[in-house]
């Protein structure tokens, strides 16, 4: 079985959770996903069977769309509401005052890891150190933040929509949001509406995709691997350069310098390529030996 599963990801679980589970349900190692998501997020996670596996890398690159909840008032040890609360304060701001800050957090922004967070310093998973009481300091790192809107407000939380590149921290993001606005504050919600090129509209519940996977009933859940390279042209070869391309040679090509998607005659996606001075050459391969 090779191709990628768009999970809904419920409450509660891990993305591995999630994983360890489509394994056993899917008999099947090779299962992977791409973007983490904390147990208390729902919302897109690509999981990716068999051979599909091997375009993770690609994946983990994508940028991510979100809608989270900013609690102004409430700081905590792991910036959202999961944690343990180290200020609470009543607050009076307006949507106009939260307005009036986010252009500072839009953009190229820098961020400090959370305590509470799969980074490494010096070998050891900053969660480890946190969960035995400890502190490290963390140097901060770029993201960037494409858009950032407020959408409106919520049980008293202010509604965010949130577009952004890989290794944004959004709960970092709410934190420093409150700071700034002199209250603190965290996140109290979070789901991912898109990654890359796959968006909520595509994904099925954990429940839906186990309850299949058990019925033999994947198909149309299970998306071909080539669906995560949808912005990238496609290019159909011919039998002599199929071969080169199985062996991992070069082979002339007539296209325009650019990546490609690189399909034999009979439709078999074969791989992404990359195509410069007349040559296809290969990015990643994702044919069955």
């Amino acid at each position: 079985m090779n191709g990628i599963i768009i999970v809904d990801k419920p409450e509660g679980w891990t993305s591995q959770d999630v994983c360890a589970k489509l394994r056993g349900v899917l008999r099947e190692k090779r299962v992977g996903h791409s973007g983490t998501l904390d147990p208390m997020a729902t919302g897109v996670l690509p999981v990716f069977v068999g051979r599909a596996t091997r375009a993770v890398e690609f994946a983990e690159s994508d940028r991510k769309r979100y809608i989270a909840r900013l609690r102004l008032g409430l700081v905590t040890d792991t910036q959202d509401v999961t944690g343990s609360v180290l200020e609470s304060k009543s607050v009076d701001l307006t949507p106009e005052d939260v307005l009036a800050v986010l252009p500072e957090f839009t953009g190229e922004i820098r961020q400090v890891p959370p305590m509470y967070s799969a980074v490494k310093i010096g070998g050891r998973r900053l969660y480890e150190i946190a969960r035995k009481g400890g502190d490290v300091e963390r140097p901060a790192r770029s993201v960037t933040v494409y858009s950032l809107e407020l959408l409106g407000a919520e049980d008293g939380d202010f509604v965010l929509d949130v577009t952004c590149s890989k290794g944004t921290y959004i709960r970092t993001l709410c934190h420093d949001i409150g700071a700034r606005l002199g209250c603190g504050g965290c996140m109290s919600y979070l789901r991912r509406v898109r990654a890359g090129a796959f968006d909520i509209s595509d994904a099925a519940p954990l429940s839906e995709i186990v309850s299949a996977g058990e019925r033999g009933a994947l198909e149309g859940i299970l998306l071909p691997v080539d669906s995560l390279f949808s912005d990238r042209p496609p290019v159909v070869i011919d039998e002599k350069s199929e071969k080169k391309c199985r062996c991992g040679n070069d082979f002339p090509v007539d296209v325009s310098d650019g990546v490609y998607r690189v399909y034999s005659k009979s439709g078999e996606f074969l791989m992404l390529g990359s195509a410069a001075g007349g040559k296809m050459k290969t990015i990643k391969s994702f044919f069955a030996v």
